[in-house]
């Protein structure tokens, strides 16, 4: 059980930011990929995370941007701070970011029909199929983070 009393889902990183948490430079999710890249460099990213490193969220951010998600990786591995890091990242990004594209792609993924079902399939699996209020995969990150109670 989660600290809430919630079925455990695998090891959960309270710490994670939000996907809901923007970047500096107006990018959602940045800052989490950041996050776990930060903990897998390490060796710390916990095993229910490891599935989606670099794929899901990850990935989509990637393909959006141009860049493979192993650079994302590898900036961090290499730098030696959060500053090194964003100027390091800066280097490697488009010009144009497509900040207002993305952000609406990110909080509407499992919005689609297709999305849909497979979020009504993950709550399935959560026991929470009733929970008309998780209406995207981001929310479903916020509850399993307990953001969302």
């Amino acid at each position: 059980m989660t600290r809430s009393g919630r079925p455990d889902t695998g090891e959960i990183h309270y710490d994670l930011p939000s996907p809901y948490i923007p970047h500096s430079c107006g990018l959602l999710h940045l800052p989490r990929f950041i996050a776990k890249a930060k903990r897998a460099v390490k060796g710390e990213l916990g095993k229910s995370y490891q599935r989606n490193y670099k794929r899901g969220f990850d990935r989509f951010l990637s393909l959006h941007l141009g860049i493979e998600p192993d650079a994302v990786e590898e900036i961090v591995r290499v730098s030696v701070d959060d500053a090194e890091i964003d100027r390091r990242l800066m280097e490697i990004l488009p010009a144009d970011l497509r900040i207002a594209k993305w952000n609406r792609e990110i909080v509407q993924k499992g919005m689609s029909k297709m999305g849909r079902e497979a979020l009504e399939n993950a709550k399935g699996k959560m026991d929470i199929a009733e929970r008309k209020d998780l209406v995207s995969f981001a929310d479903m990150i916020e509850f399993d983070e307990e953001r969302i109670l």
